[in-house]
């Protein structure tokens, strides 16, 4: 390293430090706790026959003692970010924040606030993005709940008992944003067998592939990640909304006529056309590594048909990965085993990796 480079470094550092002190300082002065939001990847669904991973919220609207409505105000100073009062001293660990991109709505649980607080209290600010709110009241604690007009990042802070929160689009805050559309689920099991249904291995699957990307900065929105069925046209939505790089749509396969054909297929979306990266290239790319992964058969890439909704409607590179065929024997065999859907995992993994460093 050159003399004039290890003093550009040296100088760099103690900018930083001497930045980093006067946030602290700062922060500590006014009270100012960032709050960090929770799973905002992962989309819980509301429906009654999902079991929550949430021991405080209720499992559907209506299940709290109390729901009433939030009472609202527009700002009249035009800022930018809504300001919701909170119990004297309330903690951040007493705050948690859930954003459900599927429905469009935020979740804000405080923690052993008081029943009726939000009675005479208002929501004020920028409400631009919020179309209603309501209260739930429970033996732990409020529930607020916020639906949005579109699919948004939040910004929090609390402050001197008070709740800040910005709404921002997701490309204003991630550079790489990729969906992950786990195909199925809730009443709608797909193709299945007498021992495993197509909802159950997509969902696995995305489950062993998020433990991959959680550890990447790639910002991955998952249509699903328990046993609720999104529709078509909220799974392709969510991917042009969020605009996103790729959308990865995780199927089985299934041919009534032939139990012998068996490997893996993939269908891309050919009346979207970008230069140097779309859907024909996002296709490719992933058969390619999935079929590597599993030391499997690859079909091929196909073309989708009119009548599939989520690829003829993506603005996005989009595609459809067939991970195998449930009326095979053999494959299905191959199909329930941990190591073998984890294989599947890493191939799908291996090829965002390597779409984004061909792009």
């Amino acid at each position: 390293m050159s003399r004039k480079l290890r003093i550009q470094t040296l100088i760099y550092s103690l900018l930083f430090g001497v930045f980093s002190m006067a946030s602290m300082l700062y922060y500590s002065a006014n009270k100012m706790i960032v709050i960090a939001d929770v799973a905002q990847d992962s989309v819980e669904s509301t429906e009654s026959n999902v079991p929550d991973d949430t021991t405080q919220q209720p499992q559907t609207v209506g299940e709290a003692e109390k729901t009433k409505k939030l009472l609202l105000k527009e700002d009249g100073e035009k800022t930018n970010y809504l300001c919701i009062p909170l119990p004297k001293e309330m903690k951040a660990e007493q705050v948690k924040i859930e954003n459900h991109y599927m429905g469009k709505q935020l979740r804000i649980f405080l923690q052993d606030a008081p029943e009726g607080f939000f009675a005479s209290k208002e929501v004020s600010g920028n409400l631009e993005q919020i179309i209603a709110g309501s209260v739930e009241y429970t033996k732990e604690g409020i529930w607020l709940l916020l639906d949005l007009t579109d699919v948004y990042e939040c910004r929090s802070i609390l402050e001197s008992d008070f709740l800040y929160v910005e709404f921002v689009h997701p490309r204003e805050i991630y550079e790489k944003v990729v969906v992950i559309d786990v195909g199925h689920g809730g009443v709608d099991d797909g193709f299945k067998t007498d021992t495993v249904t197509e909802k159950e291995i997509t969902l696995d699957i995305a489950q062993k592939l998020k433990e991959k990307l959680d550890a990447t900065d790639i910002k991955v929105y998952y249509t699903r990640m328990d046993d609720s069925n999104p529709t078509e046209e909220d799974r392709i939505y969510l991917a042009n909304t969020v605009k996103a790089d790729m959308f990865i749509s995780i199927h089985a396969n299934y041919d009534e006529k032939s139990t012998s054909i068996y490997g893996t297929k993939t269908l891309y979306n050919d009346s979207f056309f970008i230069p140097g990266f779309g859907s024909v290239e996002l296709a490719d790319c992933l058969e390619r590594e999935v079929v590597t992964g599993i030391s499997g058969k690859g079909l091929g890439l196909f073309p989708a048909e009119e009548d599939c909704y989520i690829l003829q409607k993506a603005s996005v590179p989009a595609t459809i990965l067939q991970v195998g065929y449930l009326s095979n024997k053999q494959e299905a065999i191959l199909l329930q085993r941990q190591d073998y859907r984890q294989r599947i995992a890493d191939g799908i993994y291996n090829a965002i990796m390597k779409a984004y460093e061909d792009k």
